[in-house]
């Protein structure tokens, strides 16, 4: 396979984080221990904000200092504000910080308790923490295709967001779908735009599933040059301050169409499928994802 794409595995914070029964620290510790096993390298750990807003995430320390020595992993540790990112930095564990910006202020308020332009301003100032502590940092623009408090979020405001964005010389730059009401065409103008305004840095995409979409959005966003990709083993997920926001594309899925479309991923899928029956088990409920209840193919 010529053509590669990066996985980033999101699971163990944005598949959690909405969860109402508290998942054991130990049962997390196994999911990202399963995610290395299937090939992941990039890993969403967890997220170092306050426990009483996100419960499910409260054992953040806890769990950072019982992950695996790995030098090959990536451990990335999502912060919202300087706080955050000083918690993050502390455990000497966390490899990279990852920033969020939203588009608009009511979602921004609700979300982080800032304006668009404050949550864009602190981004680049959690970057600008990481690489003075040796580390690298990305930055998220969520709802960078739609607001459940606005609607509709101009195309423009977006590029100019990833442009100051990129300024602040993250890892790359971030599209999330944050409600899932992404389309096709709209992921292929965005992402384009986006990847020709921040050249050379990279482009990475977040979808949710929400209405069905989030799959051929990540094919339409990888046409349009985006070299990373966020997805959640089983398809779990969602944001505790959106409403409808359902679980992301699941890890699975998405690497059985980028693999048999001749795009390498790099993870072993009878591994993922593996460890979304464990996973299953652990959630005690069937998960969203279809690759791994499907029968293999080739069998």
């Amino acid at each position: 396979m010529e053509k590669r794409v990066e996985m980033v595995e999101v699971g163990p914070r944005d598949g959690l984080q909405n969860e109402k029964d508290i998942v054991a620290t130990a049962d997390k510790l196994g999911l990202i221990e399963r995610a290395i096993a299937w090939g992941a390298r990039r890993i969403e750990v967890t997220s170092f904000v306050n426990p009483r807003r996100v419960p499910q995430l409260a054992d953040a320390e806890e769990l950072v200092a019982l992950l695996p020595e790995r030098s090959d992993v990536t451990y990335i540790g999502l912060v919202l504000n300087r706080r955050g990112a000083e918690r993050a930095l502390a455990t000497g564990r966390i490899d990279e910080l990852g920033a969020v910006c939203v588009t608009s202020d009511t979602f921004g308020i609700r979300n982080q308790g800032q304006t668009a332009a404050e949550s864009l301003d602190a981004a680049r100032e959690i970057v600008a923490l990481a690489k003075a502590a040796g580390r690298s940092a990305q930055i998220t623009i969520a709802t960078a295709f739609g607001c459940p408090f606005e609607g509709e979020v101009a195309i423009d405001h977006v590029v100019e967001m990833a442009k100051r964005a990129a300024d602040a010389n993250p890892r790359e730059v971030a599209l999330a779908d944050t409600i899932g009401v992404g389309v096709p065409a709209q992921v292929a103008e965005l992402v384009g735009r986006v990847a020709e305004a921040i050249a050379p840095l990279p482009v990475r995409v977040h979808f949710h599933n929400t209405r069905g979409t989030g799959l051929v959005n990540v094919w339409a966003a990888v046409g349009e040059g985006a070299a990373v990709v966020d997805a959640s083993l089983g398809g779990i997920g969602g944001c505790p301050f959106a409403p409808g926001a359902a679980g992301n594309v699941a890890t699975e899925d998405v690497a059985y169409m980028l693999e048999r479309s001749g795009i390498a991923t790099g993870l072993s899928l009878p591994g993922l499928v593996e460890a979304a029956g464990w996973f299953a088990g652990v959630m005690d409920r069937p998960l969203p994802a279809l690759v791994s209840r499907a029968p293999a193919f080739p069998s």
